[in-house]
């Protein structure tokens, strides 16, 4: 009799054990997290070590899989994707969406903030703004990160914006589109990820990016000159979704927004110390890296001209205090 109640613990114990198990098993909250970068660039590095950040932090209670070179989405598709809780987590280039919210689109008007330092004081200025839209959307901006100043890539010598005519220029957002049509150029939209292979084949011999994103897909090896024109340096924007952050519990939620800002002031000083790294990389590689000729960026100057009164009018009081407030930073 009394082993018999001994065994009968004994299971209830175990039974107890096991539901104490499926307990813990069902609080570790699992995100996906999509990006639409290789995962040698410092942006998805950077993701990388802010998701091993919240896992440490929340004893891995929180675990991201992060899926990267659009992977699990293409570039165009991961807001919406966590937007709709496909996804929970995310990356973007903000300025992809400017179509959708011309806001979105602050960082990539020519030639407003040229440089890290101004870039910076164009996001301190505008980050509340952006938080608020995307608050509408049931999303929450968790952090930032800027990439090298902007440049165009030629298969040919430019000497004027005339000799851009006719080329097959590859188009990121709204705002490189314009340029190419201002230009002469045709656009061509290409996601980062199908870059390298959209140069291969052709279907572009133009395009106006990053010395990062030159690095990536290996520009050199179909194009042979960089013109550094620094005309503005676009954002990554990291977000979650708002009842997914929600769900979490107040540690956890702490957790990630520590990560979160940590992830962001890591991400600023690498995309500072690598840029002359990338630039110094085309160099290695072959490709003529120069600024543009005077004639050049006296035209790259009239297109921003034009496209800045262009963003203003369509951001209207709201982004005109947007860049008020920067200028007086």
């Amino acid at each position: 009799m009394i082993q018999k109640r001994l065994h009968i613990a004994a299971r209830a114990a175990a039974a107890l054990s096991a539901f104490a198990f499926i307990g813990l098993a069902s609080a570790q909250t699992k995100w996906d997290m999509p990006t639409a970068y290789p995962p040698t660039n410092y942006h998805t590095e950077n993701i990388a070590q802010f998701a091993a950040d919240v896992d440490k932090a929340t004893g891995s209670k929180v675990k991201l899989t992060i899926h990267n070179n659009a992977s699990l989405f293409k570039a165009n598709e991961i807001k919406r994707a966590v937007q709709s809780g496909q996804a929970q987590i995310g990356e973007i280039l903000i300025s992809n969406y400017s179509n959708e919210d011309p806001i979105y689109g602050i960082d990539s008007v020519p030639f407003l903030a040229t440089s890290f330092s101004d870039a910076e004081k164009l996001w301190k200025a505008s980050r509340k703004t952006i938080e608020d839209h995307f608050a509408k959307q049931g999303l929450m901006v968790l952090y930032a990160v800027p990439w090298p100043p902007q440049g165009i890539y030629s298969s040919k010598p430019l000497n004027t914006i005339a000799d851009m005519k006719g080329l097959k220029m590859r188009t990121y957002n709204p705002a490189t589109s314009r340029i190419a049509e201002l230009a002469g150029a045709q656009p061509v939209t290409i996601q980062a990820a199908e870059l390298a292979q959209a140069m291969a084949t052709g279907a572009v011999n133009a395009n106006m990016t990053s010395a990062a994103t030159g690095y990536d897909s290996k520009a050199w090896e179909q194009v042979k000159f960089f013109y550094d024109a620094q005309a503005w340096l676009p954002k990554n924007v990291v977000f979650v979704n708002q009842k997914a952050f929600d769900a979490l519990d107040k540690s956890e939620q702490a957790a990630v927004l520590k990560a979160a800002a940590e992830a962001e002031a890591r991400g600023w000083k690498v995309a500072k110390e690598k840029t002359e790294w990338y630039v110094d990389q085309l160099k290695k590689n072959g490709m003529t890296v120069a600024p543009p000729a005077p004639a050049l960026t006296g035209d790259l100057k009239k297109i921003g001209d034009t496209m800045t009164g262009e963003w203003a009018k369509q951001a209207g009081a709201e982004g005109q205090a947007i860049v008020d407030a920067y200028k007086k930073m």
